[in-house]
């Protein structure tokens, strides 16, 4: 290959890398949309039955990637290909996060790769998934690994741009019981849907042998659990300030507005919660109950590491 040629490639290169690490921290926020944005159009196949829409993995009908489309069998297979069309979105904005980590903060770079390491092992569970012909037992890790991947991408965002933590005493057994709360509830959440009637596609799927009403309770304990916590937590923060407040005057205080945030989206999704269930489960507030469980996911997140004092006095929460 001639050395101009050579030349120009890396040339071209280095301008692709210099652009995608100036636009770091939009990828960052990308990711977290996109991370969420998988957990909304699961949603929305598992709420039109479109479950199968495609037959197998990882092509979409044996012998083609693509869907066969018939006047009286459309909507299924466009929804599951949509839904599996995202994954390149992802993989995409995941490579940008790994670039821009990798060039401007190289001191995270191994952890810039776990979102695309996350994508991987999302389209993996996926695969099985279908294989395995929607059996909630692999439905309802496929959305708690979304999840987890929602919470992470928050956490690095954040990191990445270096934001100001809490000052004040650290409140480590607090925090962390409230991720493990969250983890509960999102547990208990997944397995109340895998016994209910939104499994993804009712000719092909079964449900979990659990009661409904039974696991439900269980999980609106959680719920209450994990807001007593947030509770607790709120009380111990409400008078604190970020680093950024303490240092300077007039600014902006992202820890307080974490928390208010978290206590705002835990609230509407408990509300919302209640209201599916004593409703008979509409599709709409089963969907709006997704979107929240992205949000509430993120928002914890976001409030666990500005909430994470960078300061190590002896006393502890």
């Amino acid at each position: 290959m001639p050395s101009r040629l050579v030349h120009a490639l890396r040339s071209a290169l280095t301008w692709v890398l210099d652009l995608v690490a100036r636009h770091g921290r939009g990828f960052t926020i990308a990711n977290i949309l996109a991370q969420a944005g998988i957990i909304v159009t699961g949603g929305v196949v598992r709420l039109t039955g479109s479950g199968l829409g495609c037959s197998t993995w990882p092509q979409c009908e044996p012998g083609r990637f693509t869907p066969e489309f018939h006047s009286e069998n459309w909507l299924h297979p466009a929804v599951e290909f949509g839904n599996r069309l995202l994954t390149f979105v992802l993989v995409i904005v995941a490579l940008g996060v790994a670039i821009a980590v990798w060039r401007n903060r190289p001191d995270l770079k191994w952890l810039g790769l776990v979102p695309g390491i996350g994508v991987i092992l999302q389209a993996v569970v996926g695969g099985i998934t279908v294989l395995v012909e929607l059996h909630p037992l692999v439905v309802a890790p496929h959305l708690l690994l979304s999840a987890l991947l929602v919470w992470y991408s928050v956490w690095l965002a954040l990191r990445y741009r270096r934001a100001p933590r809490r000052a004040g005493r650290p409140m480590r057994w607090s925090l962390r019981l409230s991720s493990l709360l969250l983890v509960v509830l999102l547990v208990l959440g997944a397995l109340t849907t895998g016994a209910g009637p939104h499994s993804g596609d009712a000719d092909a799927t079964e449900r979990l042998s659990l009661d409904p009403a039974m696991i439900a309770r269980a999980h609106a304990l959680a719920v209450w659990a994990f807001v007593a916590c947030l509770a607790w937590i709120v009380w111990r923060v409400r008078r604190d300030v970020s680093e950024s407040a303490h240092h300077a005057a007039g600014g902006r205080d992202e820890v307080r507005r974490a928390w208010v945030v978290l206590v705002i989206i835990t609230f509407a999704q408990g509300g919302i919660g209640y209201a599916q269930y004593f409703t008979g489960l509409p599709e709409v507030l089963v969907g709006l109950h997704l979107v929240g469980v992205g949000a509430l996911t993120a928002a914890h997140a976001a409030m666990h590491y500005l909430l994470s004092a960078r300061r190590s006095p002896t006393a502890a929460a």
